[in-house]
């Protein structure tokens, strides 16, 4: 499933998909569901999760600055915070969106 617009509508990234199908993600949701290793932890040969203690996320962290393209399967935000090492896959934001719907 490919995108064929990606842009961000208020508080939510909007997604046309090839299909025709809509999805809405909330910026909040987006950046709550950051797929790096620095916020999902990063597993050992031993399938242990070494993950970052972290701290409390500032409003900043859900303002989007902008998206960049990765290749042809992806997008990788740039937060307000500085935090930009999020790759999202297209199938990971469909999945994303159907798993946090806005209705």
């Amino acid at each position: 499933m490919q995108p064929r617009d990606i842009q961000q509508i208020g508080n939510e990234l909007a997604i046309k998909w090839d299909d025709g199908s809509e999805s809405y993600i909330p910026l909040r949701v987006l950046r709550r569901c950051c797929p790096c290793a620095h916020c999902k932890g990063e597993g050992d040969i031993l399938g242990n999760i070494h993950k970052n203690p972290g701290g409390p996320l500032t409003p900043m962290a859900f303002q989007l600055v902008r998206f960049d393209r990765v290749g042809g399967y992806a997008i990788q935000p740039v937060w307000a915070d500085g935090h930009a090492t999020g790759i999202y896959s297209f199938d990971y934001l469909k999945r994303t969106a159907a798993a946090n719907p806005t209705d």
